[in-house]
């Protein structure tokens, strides 16, 4: 292993593979988790699934490369528990909101089901890259055990990337914590490009795939472990890992009475003068750090 170093928590690790032809990216949150989840009072399973969210959010993000980059993870159902979960990533900053309805949850017990909470729902995946490729979308039925299976389905439809995500959550009186490691192929030149099914049955890609899967959430949570240390467990036979550490994450909400004002100027001024309150102020409730901005008509 090269470049080795100590990272724990809240930051971003990057490793390859090259005899192997994979990368990988691997989290961990602590204090930037519990700031957001401190937005709300969020009963377990919705504390859960978000922890999840912003783990798989955190490690898509991290495969960003140029600056500016923004990956927003949104997850809607019509009549489900949740109506809306959107979490997104921009330059190592982090956010994440889930509206759900409190009696439906009450309902489907404690430990619901990915479909108990969706339904039929859907994941769109949009990645905004101003300096790369633009801004593009995919969308795929929120389908699977958990919400990270959804998101391996994601690249394998959309982007033909061969990728597995393991996430652990814990959560419970002590608060919460949540990890997570992704690997993926890296996708072929586009001269003599193989097609999809055979690079998912490619001997290196099941080689690596194996690797991942046998981490455990034990090991992703230990806070005693560095994701170094995770890595090097699961490829200490390779011939050679590199890791490179990434970004800090912090918690991300980017709204202020300014961000605000600046969009309230694209709507016509008779929208305006609508949505203003007796004071004549424009009160705008900020879901993701439950806020409310007062903004001049």
């Amino acid at each position: 292993m090269t470049d080795q170093t100590e990272t724990f928590s809240d930051q971003m690790l990057g490793f390859t593979l090259p005899d192997r032809n994979a990368r990988g990216r691997a989290v961990r949150l602590d204090g930037v988790l519990d700031e957001i989840l401190s937005a709300h009072a969020y009963p377990p399973a919705i504390t859960h699934l978000l922890a999840e969210a912003l783990v798989v959010t955190s490690l898509i993000g991290g495969l960003l490369k140029s600056a500016g980059g923004q990956v927003t993870i949104q997850a809607q159902t019509e009549g489900g528990v949740v109506n809306l979960l959107v979490c997104d990533f921009k330059d190592g900053q982090l956010r994440g909101y889930v509206d759900f309805d409190a009696d439906r949850l009450a309902e489907v017990g404690a430990n619901p089901s990915l479909f108990a909470l969706f339904g039929k729902g859907y994941l769109a995946i949009t990645i905004d890259q101003p300096e790369a490729d633009g801004r593009y979308q995919g969308i795929v039925p929120l389908e699977g055990e958990t919400l990270s299976a959804a998101c391996e389905s994601y690249f394998v439809q959309s982007e033909q990337i061969p990728t597995l995500i393991r996430v652990g959550v814990r959560s419970g009186a002590e608060g919460c914590a949540a990890a997570g490691i992704l690997v993926q192929h890296l996708p072929d030149g586009e001269v003599g490009r193989e097609r999809l099914h055979a690079r998912l049955d490619h001997p290196e890609w099941e080689h690596v795939s194996i690797m991942a899967g046998s981490v455990r959430h034990e090991e992703l949570l230990d806070e005693t472990l560095s994701l170094e240390a995770i890595v090097w467990r699961l490829y200490h036979e390779e011939k050679e890992v590199r890791v490179q550490p990434g970004a800090s994450i912090t918690k991300g909400c980017r709204c202020s009475i300014e961000h605000y004002a600046d969009v309230l100027t694209k709507f016509p001024e008779a929208e305006r003068l609508e949505m203003r309150d007796d004071n004549g102020m424009i009160l705008i409730d900020c879901a993701f750090c439950s806020r409310i901005f007062e903004v001049d008509a």
